[in-house]
């Protein structure tokens, strides 16, 4: 069952205004228009506490105050083991990159990055959704 994109809810968490807004326009520009936008891993974790319905997928800034990407990818993982989450990073050392895979990330890019890098990126991170999606049934 393949989830159109139109239909995606996609939560994005950057205390970075201007790359939030870059962002949601390459989402915008795929046919993604359910963008709910945090400003930081706290108020992302508010946003998902409260939220009527499931987001299908979170791309979550690294670095950001209060709460950093890595802490809200291991809440997300508590509570929302199979929630597909990609991290967005200036800091793409192996250190931190094995510490996100431990954790259970799904993809990451690393600015500075173009929309098509993204879009390619967020393109195939939907594919491997989908395609566990139908492994499982």
């Amino acid at each position: 069952m393949t989830l159109p994109l139109s239909d995606l809810r996609v939560l994005l968490v950057d205390d970075m205004p201007q790359a939030a807004k870059l962002l949601q326009m390459v989402f915008n520009g795929i046919g993604i228009h359910q963008v709910f936008v945090a400003k930081d891993g706290m108020e992302a974790q508010e946003f998902l506490d409260t939220a009527d319905e499931p987001m299908d997928l979170i791309v979550c800034d690294w670095q950001m105050p209060r709460m950093t990407g890595l802490e809200l990818l291991a809440q997300v993982r508590t509570a929302f083991s199979e929630m597909p989450f990609m991290m967005v990073t200036g800091n793409a050392e192996a250190e931190s990159v094995r510490a996100a895979i431990a954790l259970g990330v799904n993809a990451y890019i690393t600015k500075p990055f173009s929309p098509a890098q993204v879009q390619e990126k967020l393109m195939a991170l939907i594919n491997s959704i989908e395609n566990k999606m139908d492994l499982a049934s």
